[in-house]
């Protein structure tokens, strides 16, 4: 069996829907799942999420909700996005990133539109996972250290967005990434074409200052 990391955010609608879409990979390979902060992608890279573009603020959400209508997932935007996810992706490492836990995040957020941050919100998802406190899950110095080891591993890793699949050292980003990464666990010499070879090493005509 070969092995997959999956890197995530609750934050991301687009990492919600892939999650909705990760059994199309049993038989194929293992996963684990890593939450991590993508807002320190964002800043390692010095780049800007989607919803902070007003422009792709709006398209993000319309092509979620007409991705996931188009495929059959449920899904409702939380009341607030995006919304600060640093709790819930504790919460899932205090759990161990157990799949179980990890989809009961996602469902609670994406698929009932849920907000984590309203604190008897955040006390019923507690409840559901069986947690009675869950602030006092999740402020073990152990529990953070790991999601800031997640995230720096997923760095390391060439990790710059989510939802992402890395395997055989290869980075798929995105929901879209989803078909890609499955193909390539099929046919490992799938990147050996020598197509994506020459893609992979073009050069840059232009650049612009940041």
């Amino acid at each position: 069996m070969k092995h997959a990391t999956w890197y995530f955010d609750f934050v991301s609608p687009y990492a919600y829907l892939q999650s909705r879409m990760l059994h199309k990979f049993a038989g194929k390979a293992a996963i684990a799942m890593k939450p991590v902060l993508f807002a320190g992608l964002l800043a390692h890279s010095k780049n800007l999420g989607p919803a902070e573009i007003p422009s792709k603020r709006v398209w993000t959400y319309r092509f979620c909700t007409w991705f996931a209508r188009d495929h059959g997932i449920p899904f409702k935007f939380p009341p607030r996005h995006p919304f600060n996810p640093l709790k819930p992706l504790r919460l899932a490492v205090a759990l161990g990133a157990a799949p179980k836990a990890v989809h009961a995040i996602f469902d609670f957020i994406w698929a009932e539109g849920r907000d984590p941050a309203d604190p008897v919100e955040w006390n019923a998802l507690g409840t559901r996972l069986g947690v009675a406190d869950p602030d006092a899950a999740i402020d073990k110095p152990k529990v953070k250290d790991a999601l800031r080891a997640n995230t720096e591993a997923a760095i390391a890793a060439g990790v710059f967005g989510v939802p992402s699949v890395v395997v055989g050292g290869e980075v798929f980003w995105g929901v879209d990434g989803t078909d890609f990464a499955l193909q390539y666990l099929d046919n490992p010499a799938l990147l050996r074409d020598p197509e994506f070879q020459r893609v992979s090493q073009l050069p840059a005509g232009a650049e612009r200052k940041r």
